[in-house]
């Protein structure tokens, strides 16, 4: 055992001691994926970040995974730090609106759950099953999903027209499609 005797002085490390106190400090500066590479990464359509089923709390962490999420060629998404990458499974979508600002006047900004920030693009809108929100982002590449409150903030400005929704912006009015 490492540390002070009952009596209050120090003990020196046994060699089993050294020995688990060497093979671990030896991983601690290249710590990274590989210590979790063994179980499964997803992102799911809750918004939330998990490792093998149980949810990751602390939001830095979810930030910086959701900021180094790449797709690769074969279509695989991958959190890609730096020389080490780990592939992910994406259950929906891959960001998440979390935020939406603007108003019908000026337009809409939706903020991504990487910290990004972007124009609503209000022709992309569409309704998924459950009446999910969906529109496009990165540069129109990829469907993300507004979590509810997100949704909220924007649904003020829908408007019924002969049945269906509509988003009402800069004086235009912009029907939401259905998710094809």
């Amino acid at each position: 055992m490492i540390g002070y005797t009952a009596g209050g002085g120090y003990r020196k490390p046994s060699g089993l001691a050294r020995s688990v106190r060497r093979r671990y400090s030896s991983r601690v500066a290249r710590a990274g994926f590989w210590a979790i590479s063994s179980g499964k990464i997803s992102f799911r359509h809750d918004g939330r970040w998990y490792s093998d089923d149980e949810p990751i709390n602390n939001p830095r962490i979810a930030t910086l995974f959701s900021k180094c999420l790449r797709q690769v060629e074969d279509g695989r998404w991958q959190i890609a730090m730096a020389d080490e990458r780990a592939f992910v499974e994406i259950e929906d979508t891959p960001w998440v609106v979390t935020t939406v600002r603007g108003d019908a006047a000026r337009g809409w900004t939706v903020h991504l759950n990487d910290d990004s920030e972007e124009p609503l693009d209000p022709r992309s809108l569409a309704i998924g099953a459950g009446n999910v929100l969906y529109a496009r982002a990165k540069d129109g590449r990829y469907r993300v999903r507004f979590l509810r409150p997100a949704y909220y903030q924007l649904a003020g400005a829908f408007e019924e027209r002969d049945g269906r929704f509509v988003l009402a912006t800069r004086g235009e009015r912009y029907p939401i499609a259905a998710v094809g």
